[in-house]
This record gives C-alpha cells, structure tokens and sequence, in this order.
C-alpha cells in the first residue's frame, strides 16, 4: 500500500503542487486586496518569461533529433509516408470531433470584466500576408522567437532532413540533436519546478481583478473535454481497429490495451509508456517492422489527445477574448493548429506548453491569455495522455493494414 502510494505521489506529484499552488492562488486573489496581490504578479510574470525563453531551443531539438533519428537502414519510404498520413489523418478526426463538440456545447460564455480587462484582437491582415508570416520569416534572426514558432517547426523538420540525408558526415551533428533534446527536456522540468509559484501567483492576480468568472469557463471546458475523450476512447479505437482488421483486431486490441492505459494514465508521458505499448502491439499482432518503427516515433509525432486538448484550448481563449470561432479561415487554421500540436509537443509531462505557446503565437494573443490555457493543459493531461498512448498501436494496426504487410512477419 505505501508503494503503490508512493509511485502515484511520484507520478503525479507535480500536478498536485501545481493544483495546489493554483488553489493557494485563488484563495489569496479572492481574500486579499487588488494592490496587495499585485505584488505577486512580477513571479508569474517571470515563470511565463522562462517558458518564453526554453521554448525555442526545445521545438528545434525536440523535432530535429525525432526526425533526425529515423533509422534509414529500415528503409522506411512508403511505410513513413503512409505512417505520417495516419498520424495526421487521426488527429485531424480528433480535432473535429472536437469542434463538433464544442458546438453542440459551447465553452464561449461570457466573461464580462475578464474580457473588458484584455486587448482588442480583431485586427488582422489580409490571408496571403497572414500565410506567409505564418510558416515563413525573412531573416534567420527571427526563427528565435516566440512569434514564429511555425516557421520554426518547418525549419527544425528541414534541418532534421538534412542531418539525415547527411549520413556519416552528419553523424556527430545528429548526436548533437539527440543530446541537444534531451537538455532541453530537463531544462523544462527544471523551469516546471517553479510553476506552482509562478502560476498560482499570476492565477491569484487574475482572479483578484478578473473574479471568479474564470472558473465557469474551465469548468465547462473540462466537462467537456472529458466526455470527449472517453467517446474517443471507446468509439474511435474500436473503429479503427475495425477498418484495420475487422472483428478480430478489435478484440486483439482491447485485449491488449489494458497495460498502456493503466501506464499512461499512472505516468502522464507517453514517452514513458513506449516499452509497454511495444509489448501491446506484438500482442495485437502488428508485424514487427511496422511496430517497431511506428509506436516509438508515435510518442514524439502522434497525439490524438493533444489534438483534442489544444481545440479546448483555443475555444477558451476565444471565449477569453469574446472572439467568435467562426469563419472557414479561423476553424482551418484552428483545425491545422490541433494537427501540428499533436506532432509536435513533448512526449514528457507538460509538454503540452509547446502547443499553448504555439496558440499564442498563431492567433497573436496576449501574454494574459498564457495562464489560462496551461491551467486547462495541466488538469487535462492524464486524459490526454491516454489517447496519445493508446492512439500509437490503433495508428500501427492502420499503418500495417495499409502496407498490406503480412501477419507473419510479427514475430
């Protein structure tokens, strides 16, 4: 009993600080005078300058390396390009289902001060201008920061191509990416420490000027998020396992998904649930070729629950901003946002803020709208992460039923 308490206080013990540094936060901003809690301010300020400033090397190793590392021996080809396909196929049915969802039960309720106490968004420039300052920038200079984070992604796919492409005489730049990868990661969790302070100070101001209005939004949102995922879960898995190999897949695939769940959940990284994922899929009997190549590359690239987290996301900050998410322009690029977040945010715990950064910097928001969005992220990642898991082997079985590759070679 003290062991099984012990590895879930371990597992999660960082969304129990951060709960309950939000919670301190909240208290203190409903207690406490405007002027008295904006002495706090300046500490959440400085979390969110931090995250600013780990984000970009983070993206640029996080992708280069996964890219980077491809094992071409394998001689991936088809395999790869019908892998990316599902990869991007499913969480784009995801994000969707999403928006279908946040329609038939909309999180845009009003927020009456909160919005009279942000900027006025609703200036943009025209689509072709909008467009390539979206995945371009004119100077190298400017792929550093936090504003051209898609520019940024295009360059860090490029440059994992070329360090690929480069064989041997890339050997030593590859293994600076990997390396590069993984200091950023810790980098991360070191700047994470501090979010219990940093978030619950920043959260304690904006309830103390904004008011307790925030939390019908987040708790509508995460209604609803969660009724999202256990639809996705149940009926999604069990239809692509179907397309994948009818009655018999469906059966093999619940019948081996237990562990991964269980792991996801008890973990929150999908990263950290690889080996026991590989272990469902020889069980599913996805051939090993298949497997072996498209469940661990899954973890980096594949996120179905990141896709669906990161259009509640934005939901709420349109409703944050009294912004309407209509129009065929903004529910595309909505739609085209969940689809890069879900391949390119952290398989680790909180590597959901790339995504949040990346709203931020696409729809052009404020800074104040940062809070709000890594609050939602931080209270949804148990769910998330159990669809970026469990999502891996369905997505393998589809890989493998489109590549028609025999069963026997599952050994």
């Amino acid at each position: 009993m003290t062991e099984t308490s012990g590895s879930f206080y371990k597992n999660y013990s960082s969304i129990i600080w951060l709960l309950a540094g939000i919670i301190t936060g909240s208290v203190l901003g409903l207690t406490l005078g405007t002027k008295v809690v904006a002495v706090l301010k300046p500490l959440g300020d400085i979390f969110i300058n931090l995250l600013f400033m780990a984000v970009i090397p983070l993206v640029f190793f996080a992708i280069g390396s996964a890219v980077a590392g491809v094992d071409t021996s394998q001689k991936l080809g088809k395999l790869f390009v019908i892998m990316m396909l599902v990869f991007m196929g499913t969480a784009l049915v995801a994000a969707v289902f999403t928006l279908l969802g946040v329609y038939i039960y909309p999180v845009h309720q009003e927020m009456g001060q909160a919005a009279n106490n942000l900027p006025d968004l609703n200036t943009h420039p025209d689509i072709g201008t909008q467009l390539t300052q979206l995945v371009t920038v004119s100077d190298f200079y400017e792929l550093l920061s936090r504003k051209s984070m898609l520019p940024l992604i295009i360059f860090s796919l490029l440059t994992g191509f070329a360090a690929l492409r480069a064989g041997d005489s890339g050997k030593a730049f590859r293994q600076f990416l990997v390396s590069g990868n993984e200091v950023m990661k810790q980098l991360l969790l070191f700047v994470m420490k501090l979010a219990p302070i940093g978030l619950g100070a920043y959260f304690a101001y904006q309830i103390s000027t904004v008011g307790p209005e925030l939390f019908t939004t987040y708790a509508r949102s995460l209604g609803l998020f969660y009724v999202l995922v256990v639809l996705y879960y149940l009926l999604f898995f069990t239809l692509y396992a179907y397309i994948a190999g009818g009655k018999n897949s469906v059966r093999l695939y619940w019948k081996n998904n237990l562990l991964p769940s269980v792991t996801a959940v008890g973990t929150c990284s999908s990263v950290a649930t690889i080996p026991a994922n590989l272990d469902a899929a020889a069980g599913m009997q996805i051939p090993a070729p298949v497997r072996n190549i498209v469940v661990p590359l899954g973890a980096t690239l594949h996120k179905e629950g990141s896709a669906i987290s990161s259009m509640i996301k934005i939901a709420v900050v349109f409703a944050m901003f009294n912004k309407p998410l209509t129009g065929i322009d903004t529910i595309t690029l909505a739609l085209g946002i969940s689809v890069v977040v879900s391949m390119v945010e952290g398989g680790i715990p909180n590597g959901g803020y790339i995504g949040e950064l990346l709203v931020m910097s696409v729809y052009h928001f404020p800074p104040e709208a940062l809070p709000a969005v890594m609050i939602i992220g931080t209270l949804v990642d148990p769910g998330a992460t159990l669809l970026n898991v469990t999502g891996d082997t369905v997505s393998a079985m589809l890989v493998a039923k489109f590549m028609k590759t025999k069963t026997s070679e599952a050994a």
